[in-house]
């Protein structure tokens, strides 16, 4: 079994990266993920939202890896989370489904204001990677290990480039506003 933690800090709000988190994919930055499904999703008596999503994945691991373990080139994950508003707390579980007996990544990602600075946004992840009944355990978990910490790269990229057209949305919006409210409005002089 392998243990993989990472820390990072947006320099943005966190409503702002909750936004981007729910539409970070499909993104080119981490083509991983090809298809994201909505099982379940509600809203509970605190107000907290509560989704279930399945993930369609693509790992990209090496071919002989992927027949070793007998994976096929789609594997899929599930995924629950929770949206705090209260405590702007985002907190994602996800687990694989695939050959989950024999091999295993649950991750946790945590997305909190950030504790001394409210317009940044803390994220916390960790996975714990276990491969059983394979052999080369070890070396196998390893490279996990190694495309988590790739992956995560990718996926921060990922959420900046969503951020991005978050605000070139917003922009646009406030153009077309404005030209509307042009055209309604009398002009005065």
């Amino acid at each position: 079994m392998r243990i993989w933690n990472s820390e990072h800090t947006f320099n943005h709000n966190w409503e702002t990266v909750v936004t981007a988190a729910w539409r970070k994919y499909p993104n080119p930055h981490n083509p991983s993920v090809i298809g994201l499904d909505v099982l379940d999703r509600s809203v509970d008596e605190e107000g907290r939202l509560k989704s279930h999503r399945l993930m369609s994945t693509s790992w990209g691991i090496p071919h002989w890896v992927a027949k070793v373990i007998g994976i096929h080139e789609t594997c899929f994950a599930s995924e629950h989370s929770t949206v705090d508003p209260r405590t702007k707390t985002f907190t994602l579980k996800s687990r694989n489904v695939t050959l989950a007996n024999v091999l295993r990544v649950d991750e946790h990602l945590v997305y909190t204001q950030h504790p001394t600075d409210p317009t940044k946004t803390l994220l916390k992840q960790e996975a714990v990677i276990s491969v059983s009944g394979l052999p080369w355990c070890s070396k196998l978990e390893q490279m996990v290990t190694d495309a988590m910490s790739t992956n995560a790269s990718k996926g921060r990229q990922a959420m900046e480039h969503v951020i991005e057209k978050l605000k070139k949305e917003a922009r646009d919006f406030s153009i077309e506003a404005q030209k509307c409210m042009d055209t309604v409005l009398p002009k005065t002089l």
